[in-house]
């Protein structure tokens, strides 16, 4: 990050904050339920806005479009993929590990990802108080706050062109000794070719993916919630609804050795009226738009735009905000190492470094 907003122990006490009312909220119909998972893995897509669901073909496809695990030829062996960022002046770190395995069919894929989101170092001020009314602060402890994504994805060509995928999700959520819960979630992907023109088509969440949650308060912090107008969670039942993403995406040659492809998608959301460019009841319609110039199959060049909101200033003028990106990406052999520099899209320009990389391991060919 460049720019620091609030002290990182103020930022967290805030979060403890915002974690106890979260968890007071009934369980099911909240909106931006596991909304980590939009968030988006590997650099190169954060450069391009996220709007990779047509043109996406390597590992991340686990998470992007399952479908697009297909495209990648059984020669190029074992595909790992990784990536790191970090949010809120670094308070909140998300990192990827993915991996894509060849099958013994052309034109079929397997990929297991692992997502984590978490804010580490979080006071917990319900034991502040002593039984007399002091303060102690000795008493406070840390706890971390993460979100887990397992996802378990398979695509495989249906026909010259056109590809079907799908994933199978386990997400865990755990917020310190308080609250954890498991849920389950099922995402089908789509991708057609023609020419130069891609499409693709991402539902996530098809089958409604709910997320059982589970509390562990002591009866003196239950007693503290009450006592500070806070209600006492109780075990419930989040429910994440689906969400389709239609993308397109076209490439122009520039010559032999260069090329621009850009892409245009489209995020439906279901789940009640969203702060985006086209807003409505149940649905909303975010678009994003990404570039990439390839110079070589060397150098990558990238430029997105998205998180279209309508901002409102202090005088009650409104405008419309976005979240603009940019990024490189350089390959060297079986390495491509990613770069991107994003806003994280809350309209005051805190915006982050995110690197991630590529490694694909060829198998050897006998003579």
């Amino acid at each position: 990050m460049v720019k620091r907003y609030l002290p990182s122990g103020l930022f967290r006490f805030l979060l403890l904050s915002f974690f106890v009312w979260q968890m007071g909220m009934p369980g099911y119909g909240q909106k931006y339920s596991n909304e980590f998972l939009s968030i988006g893995v590997s650099a190169k897509a954060q450069a391009m806005g996220n709007a990779v669901v047509a043109g996406v073909d390597d590992v991340t496809s686990g998470y992007w479009n399952p479908a697009g695990l297909s495209r990648l030829s059984p020669e190029a062996g074992l595909q790992l993929g990784a990536m790191h960022a970090e949010w809120f002046a670094g308070v909140g770190k998300f990192d990827y590990l993915g991996i894509a395995l060849p099958t013994h069919n052309p034109g079929r894929r397997m990929a297991v990802s692992l997502i984590r989101f978490g804010i580490d170092g979080i006071p917990n001020t319900l034991s502040l108080y002593e039984d007399d009314g002091t303060v102690n602060f000795d008493n406070i402890k840390e706890f971390s706050a993460a979100d887990y994504a397992f996802l378990f994805s398979y695509g495989r060509e249906i026909r010259p062109g056109l590809s079907l995928g799908g994933n199978v999700k386990v997400v865990h959520r755990r917020i310190g000794p308080f609250a954890t819960s498991w849920g389950f979630g099922v995402d089908l992907g789509l991708q057609y070719q023609k020419g130069d023109w891609q499409f693709g088509a991402l539902a996530r969440d098809i089958t409604t993916t709910f997320n059982a949650w589970s509390f562990n308060f002591t009866e003196e912090e239950k007693e503290t919630l009450e006592l500070t107008n806070n209600e006492v969670p109780i075990n419930s039942v989040e429910i994440t609804k689906p969400q389709l993403i239609l993308g397109a995406s076209r490439k122009f040659a520039l010559g032999s050795k260069t090329s621009l492809r850009p892409e245009l998608d489209l995020i439906v959301t279901t789940d009640g009226k969203r702060n985006t460019l086209i807003s409505g009841n149940p649905f909303s319609v975010d678009p994003a738009f990404g570039l990439e110039g390839v110079y070589n199959d060397f150098l990558f060049l990238r430029l997105g735009i998205g998180q279209f909101q309508t901002e409102t200033d202090f005088d009650g003028t409104e405008r419309l905000g976005m979240r603009p990106s940019m990024g490189v990406g350089f390959s060297l052999a079986a390495l491509r190492v990613d770069y991107a520099f994003t806003d994280i899209g809350d309209g005051q320009n805190r915006y982050s470094h995110v690197v991630s990389a590529i490694l694909t391991l060829k198998p050897r060919v006998r003579e």
